[in-house]
């Protein structure tokens, strides 16, 4: 294949593809319902992956200077070797073995850089739900639902990978950004999916013709293969992903398997069950977004966690969505 061709795939998958599938998603739900609460679900999985990914960075520092520290003590302890290993029996080398090789492993998955640690944030944060979120959800949802489904995909785009992860990555990065708030709210209204939902919402009473909704139906089997299509040849090119996978395994963890079953038992606890719940368990384990990368080029972040954690949360999504059906559906 061409050189370029993830790149104009890309772009027409975002300005003409998943736009387009979120409007026939939004013409064909049921908007009666409750719409703030699935943008206030994905507000609060968002600051959710946020203080998760917080919490977990000063934990490993924390545990590895206290590796480090009992090593040290242990070391001063046992001075005279010889007269140690003959009163505990080799127990106490063990030990000292154990909590080298943790100290060393925590050491390899902390990020100790500000640009790692703005990767690590934003990939235990960020999910991909406009290529894979609203190419997968949809089939395990009535259409009931399909309604959450788009709003949660377009409020993610708009809230997370446009809002908060510009805000983080601006504070993590090396770069300064130089954009001034006028451009960045320019760049924000001229998200397509945005607009897209809109006019689904809006066409909503209007009847098109038979061939029209066809056409719209059969264009979606294009743009959800092209989807993963696109998926697949970006994570054939990441360089030194292999190398990254173990600081990268950590927050792929969190946004696979933390975030979900955590929404899932705080919506269970709400009252919310069936569908409903599904719904928006589905697109809260959507694996680590793309932008995650765009963000990392554009601010200077840690580009191999990055890649890191897209590939290990785009290669675990099968195993984890018949978890969470079997758990929330």
């Amino acid at each position: 294949m061409p050189t370029s061709f993830p790149k104009y795939l890309g772009r027409t998958l975002y300005w003409v593809g998943v736009p387009l599938q979120v409007m026939v998603l939004a013409r064909h739900s049921n908007l009666s319902l409750a719409l703030w609460f699935p943008s206030v679900v994905t507000l609060t999985i968002l600051f959710l992956g946020l203080g998760l990914s917080l919490v977990s960075l000063q934990s490993l520092k924390s545990l590895k200077y206290l590796s480090a520290f009992s090593i040290d003590r242990l070391m001063r302890r046992t001075s005279n070797r010889q007269v140690a290993e003959f009163r505990f029996g080799g127990k106490l080398l063990d030990l000292q073995l154990k909590l080298a090789s943790f100290s060393r492993f925590c050491q390899r998955i902390w990020p100790p850089h500000r640009s790692g640690q703005g990767s690590f944030v934003l990939a235990s944060m960020l999910g991909n739900t406009g290529f894979v979120g609203l190419a997968i959800a949809p089939s395990f949802v009535s259409k009931t639902y399909l309604g959450w489904v788009v709003v949660y995909g377009v409020a993610n785009n708009l809230l997370g990978s446009y809002g908060l992860g510009v805000i983080l990555a601006s504070h993590f990065g090396q770069t300064q950004d130089r954009q001034n708030w006028s451009s960045k709210l320019r760049a924000l209204l001229s998200v397509p999916t945005l607009w897209a939902f809109c006019i689904g919402c809006i066409s909503r009473p209007i009847r098109f013709a038979q061939f029209i909704e066809l056409g719209l139906n059969h264009l979606l089997w294009a743009v959800i293969p092209g989807s993963f299509l696109l998926i697949g040849m970006q994570l054939s090119r990441l360089k030194g992903g292999v190398k990254g996978l173990q600081a990268a395994a950590l927050p792929a963890a969190i946004k696979m398997l933390a975030i979900p079953c955590l929404a899932g038992i705080g919506l269970t606890l709400l009252g919310v069950s069936g569908d409903a719940r599904l719904a928006l368990v589905l697109m809260a384990g959507m694996p680590t977004a793309f932008a995650n990368l765009i963000l990392a080029e554009e601010y200077d972040l840690d580009r191999q966690l990055a890649a890191g954690s897209i590939l290990i949360s785009t290669l675990g999504l099968p195993i984890a969505i018949p978890l969470w059906v079997k758990l929330f559906g």
